[in-house]
């Protein structure tokens, strides 16, 4: 337990302000889509250009996230919350500004800068505030909630916004949230001074590892568009395996590594990470494919489509605030994650079954509760093992990893999904054509066959998290070794507003 005398006694006002923070960039990834219409209509943004809008953020948020989350070790941690904070309320402001296609997304590319700052900074400040490991449950607890309703979140308040405001307040909504959680940060927020890492910064490193990220990212974005072996797309994943197999010999090499590698090969750490990636795959399918159904197929209006996903927040918010707090001190870490992605898979093996008039509380809700539950309550231990058995200085990096593992996950998802989506709704068009309802009943093919797809991959993260993850129960919401100091430096960090 950690010493008294060093406990911040706001730390759970902090955790709101954190918290909140991590709302705005998480619902942020999908609060725009579906604004998106309504901006593209008004600003002439041409269809090949439309995409853009939501992949410049992801492009700058995946591909700077390495490096913001060792500028947070270095420079330390708040200093670099805020400048996240009031960088992407500027940049928020900009967008909802914006006057012609450019404007907007370069307003869109600075989003994704200050996020790769902001991100990875919010969950290293959560590692260093909250030590005592029951106190630590409750906190990342509330923190994986957040984290993964901020998407259905989103996309409510996406559709409120489009509908009864304007597109442009999806962008200046960020704003009263920035600012909030920044005020908040200065009053509560103490960040531990000696757990910086005093080192000098991997220049090569956050090169390649930013070259290499950007690079995966961008290939699979033009895998959607247009398809897996085009010139475009096989020269950004032959870059993309270049730059990072570069930054791997280089890490090994250099003292002070951008990302050492035994934040990476540490076992549980590792399965960790990849099935979070392989999670958040699967739950595009339903974020990407149910918004499309329920507007497109069954004529929802943006509110109501919004509204349509409160339940599966719902569960993601009960999932890992009741449900994993109190199975993380009586089950396996690698159990609870293995049986929760497992849950969440028979949430979308049900929608498999959709058809053209399928009934919301009959088919859909259900498998929104499943899936909610599910991925909202492996969040849980995936959080807070994230930067279990690591010295403070990481802290940083080691989030950064599993927000990048989120991020590749999504770009991955959309450029996958999609494409299997659109091959068997044109497969499915040949083998019809002229029958009445055809394009309804080919769209939902495509979607249900993509899911299918989403079911395997929930599976296969189950297997991975079953696999690799070994910690004992009491051990999954425990502080990283050394965080109240490293004890062989003899140094006690001070908190520092």
């Amino acid at each position: 337990m950690s010493d008294p005398v060093h406990v911040n006694p706001r730390r759970w006002l902090a955790l709101i302000f954190i918290s909140l923070a991590q709302l705005m960039v998480a619902l942020d990834a999908t609060v725009v889509n579906i604004a998106l219409p309504s901006a593209q209509h008004e600003l002439g943004i041409s269809d090949g250009n439309r995409q853009w809008v939501i992949t410049a953020y992801t492009l700058a948020f995946g591909g700077l996230l390495l490096l913001g989350g060792r500028l947070a070790d270095v420079a330390g941690r708040k200093r670099i919350f805020l400048i996240g904070l009031l960088g992407f309320a500027a940049a928020s402001t900009l967008g909802g500004l914006a006057t012609n296609t450019g404007m907007l997304l370069a307003a869109r590319s600075l989003q994704g800068v200050f996020a790769a700052l902001l991100a990875p900074a919010a969950l290293a400040l959560l590692s260093v505030t909250f030590t005592e490991a029951k106190e630590r449950a409750r906190a990342y607890a509330a923190f994986g909630a957040i984290s993964a309703a901020g998407g259905g979140v989103g996309l409510i308040l996406g559709g409120v916004l489009t509908e009864y405001l304007d597109w442009r307040w999806s962008l200046y909504i960020n704003i009263p949230f920035a600012l909030g959680a920044a005020i908040g940060a200065i009053l509560t927020v103490r960040d531990t001074i000696g757990s910086r890492n005093r080192n000098r910064l991997d220049i090569p490193g956050a090169v390649l590892a930013t070259t290499g990220l950007i690079a995966l990212v961008y290939g699979f974005t033009r895998a959607e568009a247009d398809g897996w072996t085009a010139g475009w797309t096989l020269g950004s994943f032959l870059t993309a395996a270049i730059a990072l197999l570069a930054f791997v010999f280089v890490e090994a090499r250099v003292p002070n590594p951008l990302l050492p590698l035994r934040v990476l090969t540490e076992r549980t750490r590792a399965g960790v990470y990849l099935s979070i990636g392989l999670s958040i795959i699967g739950m595009f399918g339903l974020f990407l494919f149910l918004t499309y159904y329920l507007q497109v197929v069954q004529a929802w209006s943006p509110v109501r489509t919004g509204l349509g996903f409160l339940p599966m927040i719902a569960a993601m918010i009960i999932g890992p605030t009741v449900i994993g707090t109190w199975l993380s001190r009586r089950v396996p870490p690698q159990i609870l994650m293995g049986g929760s992605f497992l849950t969440a898979a028979v949430g979308l093996l049900l929608l498999t079954q959709m058809e053209v008039d399928s009934s919301y509380p009959a088919l859909i809700l259900p498998s929104q509760i499943l899936l909610g539950l599910g991925t909202g309550t492996a969040f849980l231990p995936a959080m807070s093992l994230a930067t279990h058995g690591l010295r403070p200085h990481d802290a940083g990096i080691a989030s950064a990893m599993i927000n990048t593992s989120q991020q590749v996950g999504a770009s991955i998802g959309t450029a996958l999904l999609n494409t299997i989506a659109a091959s068997a709704t044109a497969t499915w068009l040949l083998d019809h054509a002229g029958d009445p309802g055809t394009a309804d009943q080919a769209i939902v093919h495509g979607y249900a066959t993509a899911i299918w797809w989403a079911v395997a991959i929930l599976i296969l993260a189950a297997l991975v998290a079953i696999a690799l993850v070994r910690v004992r129960p009491s051990d999954s919401t425990a502080p990283a070794d050394g965080a109240g100091g490293d004890p062989a430096d003899g140094v006690t960090p001070l908190l520092v507003h």
